[in-house]
């Protein structure tokens, strides 16, 4: 007996058989023959309905681990509000703590290499890639969240098409702003003379080492454990990636600049996908994808961050050992005069790359001027 196999056209594979017995009957050719012919027929009127509902599954590396806010409010229900408005045809996966393999500073690497198909990464952990954006880093920029997000979305438009060409572009935004998180109080300036410091990017490094510190710049999830053995005294981050990295337990003492910009500066985060997965997709999973990006996704991140800010504050305040200081009017002014070469540092990089430095800040601060008064 001789068993003939064909495979429908249809997804997932389906297998029809037709069985011609070993005695060559005309009426078993015959049955064979209809067989054939009916699967070839239906793969040919399946073949438009299989392109319609081409299912894509995608995966999103991060550094960041699951039970980080970002990755719990952020990432996943995005991944799953992707899934619903493609009525089940796009599928994202999300991978935190870098479970697809390599470090942090590679997953701009890893989404043009195809290694991943979507990264949420901060350009800051890689100096020189992206050293426009670094401009929102600079300290006394940063307003609000929804200034910052907003001016991105326009400053990206405007500078960054040359860096962002080899992605496909989903987000660039900023958390609520950074401060001081430490072991020992900071109440002036000269309180950062001589501490060790965790920073998070070259800008960031650059204004503790005006201030006096030691920036020691090592990933997120390093933190802890170098916290716990006296390795750095405190680090510059959010409240709302805190309790991920038990600060509200590592840290006594949370430092703050005198109003009206009491955030230090922020970190510049992305979203991006790799170009040729974004562009082998048909038209009208591109649109769910697009729908859910860029300036249509802003405002949604605006008000995530914002909302996990204060429910990460809510964690490190519940701690009756914490203190909460805001350095005070003169002492603001004291350490703006301090980090002044942090600029002069910048604009002298952007020059050197061919860019006008001066014009650069003056531009990415004149945007977030115009959403902070809306």
């Amino acid at each position: 007996m001789i068993v003939f196999c064909v495979r429908s056209c249809d997804h997932p594979p389906r297998t029809a058989c037709a069985v011609e017995g070993v005695s060559g009957e005309g009426q078993m050719k015959r049955s064979v023959s209809a067989a054939l012919a009916g699967a070839v027929l239906s793969c040919l009127s399946l073949a438009p309905h299989a392109a319609a509902s081409q299912e894509v599954s995608l995966r999103l590396h991060t550094f960041l681990p699951p039970v980080a806010n970002p990755v719990k409010h952020f990432m996943v229900p995005w991944s799953k509000k992707v899934e619903k408005d493609s009525a089940g045809r796009i599928q994202i996966r999300v991978f935190p703590a870098m479970q697809l393999g390599g470090k942090p500073t590679q997953l701009l690497q890893q989404v043009r290499d195809g290694v991943a198909d979507i990264v949420w990464a901060l350009p800051g952990f890689t100096p020189g890639v992206m050293p426009k954006l670094e401009v929102f880093e600079l300290p006394f920029l940063h307003r609000d969240t929804h200034s910052t997000v907003m001016a991105l979305q326009d400053y990206v438009d405007k500078h960054m098409k040359k860096e962002f060409a080899p992605y496909r572009v989903l987000l660039v935004h900023a958390h609520a702003g950074a401060l001081f998180m430490s072991k020992t109080p900071i109440v002036k300036v000269s309180d950062f003379q001589g501490m060790k410091l965790r920073s998070y990017s070259r800008t960031n490094a650059w204004i503790l080492e005006a201030l006096g510190a030691s920036p020691v710049q090592v990933p997120l999830p390093s933190l802890p454990p170098m916290m716990s053995k006296g390795t750095v005294n405190g680090s510059i981050l959010p409240y709302e990636i805190a309790p991920a990295v038990k600060m509200q337990d590592l840290a006594t003492h949370f430092t703050t600049l005198a109003p009206p910009q009491p955030r230090l500066s922020v970190s510049i985060f992305t979203l991006l996908m790799n170009k040729a997965k974004y562009e082998s997709l048909p038209a009208d999973l591109k649109k769910v994808i697009d729908a859910n990006s860029g300036r249509n996704l802003a405002p949604t991140a605006i008000e995530i961050w914002d909302r996990i800010e204060v429910d990460g504050e809510k964690v490190v305040r519940a701690k009756k050992k914490n203190r909460f200081t805001s350095l005070s009017a003169a002492e603001t002014a004291k350490f703006r005069e301090k980090v002044q070469p942090v600029f002069k540092r910048f604009e002298k990089l952007l020059d050197d790359s061919g860019a006008d430095g001066a014009a650069v800040i003056a531009d990415a601060r004149a945007m977030i001027e115009k959403y902070a008064k809306k």
